[in-house]
Formats: structure tokens, sequence, C-alpha cells
């Protein structure tokens, strides 16, 4: 019973990495965001003028500037946009932030249950970060194969409906 309790336990974690990656997938595509809407606005805006490489003499403070330059040029963008397109992106941007921080829940949740399995049944550490990166990969790969596979589904569809 204690080994069905660890494997269920990773599992269910890793199922929670997986779900929260594929919803935030299909979600985010339907999103109405029209990158070329958000380039014509960069166009608009001057570049951003580079952080002199003397900074990194001071590392921390070259990132800093870096930061803060980067900043206010996305902020010149974001005040570039109509306020339809402004919107979109608040909405799209608050989506990703939401799935970020549920998918980043389920890797810790994972990484515990991982670790527990691995411990449980005492086997050795490395072995732990093996499982770790592989369900890790194969998370966010079953999201990327499953896209891909219905892109190609809605293609062949396309193909095949009659013109009117």
């Amino acid at each position: 019973m204690h080994d069905l309790s660890l494997w269920a336990g990773f599992v269910g974690a890793w199922l929670l990495v997986a779900g929260p990656i594929w919803q935030a997938v299909v979600e985010l595509r339907d999103e109405e965001f029209e990158r070329e809407k958000y380039t014509a606005a960069m166009d608009v805006v001057p570049p951003r003028a580079p952080v002199s490489a003397w900074w990194w003499l001071v590392p921390p403070v070259h990132f800093v500037l870096n930061q803060r330059s980067k900043g206010r040029w996305q902020d010149e963008i974001v005040a570039a946009l109509p306020d339809e397109d402004f919107e979109a992106l608040n909405s799209f941007m608050a989506k990703v932030r939401g799935w970020m921080l549920v998918g980043a829940g389920g890797l810790l949740i994972a990484t515990k249950e991982t670790y527990e399995l691995v411990e449980g049944n005492e086997w050795p550490t490395w072995l732990f970060w093996v499982l770790l990166v592989v369900m890790a990969w194969a998370a966010a790969g079953q999201a990327a194969v499953q896209n891909a596979r219905a892109d190609r589904a809605a293609e062949q569809r396309r193909r095949a409906a009659p013109v009117p």
C-alpha cells in the first residue's frame, strides 16, 4: 500500500503540471492576441538606448540599469497602443501570469512527490534529478504534441471543406 501511495502521489503531482500547461496552451491560443499590432507599435517607438558597456564593471548596476531601460521602452510601446489592443494585451498577460503560477505550484508539488518516490524506494539521488528533468520535459512535450495534433486536424478539415 505504501508503494501505491508513493506512485499515486508522483503521477498525480505530474498531472498537476501537465494539465495547467495544456490548459494554458489551449486558452492562450484562443485569446485574441494579434502580435502584428504590437510589432507595429514597436516600429512607432524609437529603439531603446543601450546601457553603456562600462557598467559591466559593476554587473549588478548594469543589470538594474538594463531592466529600467527595458521597462521604460516597454511602457512607451504600451502607451502607443490603442485602448482595445491594450486591453487585449492586458488580458493575455494576466492569463499568462495566472497559468505560470498554477504551473509553478504544480511543479513544486511534483518535485516533492518525485523526491518522496525516490526516497521511499531507496533509489539513488541522481535518479531524482533524472526523473525531474524527464517528467518536466514530458509534461511540456505533451502540450506541444497535442497542440501540433490539433493544428494538423484543423488544417486537414479546412482543406477538406468545400469552398463556397
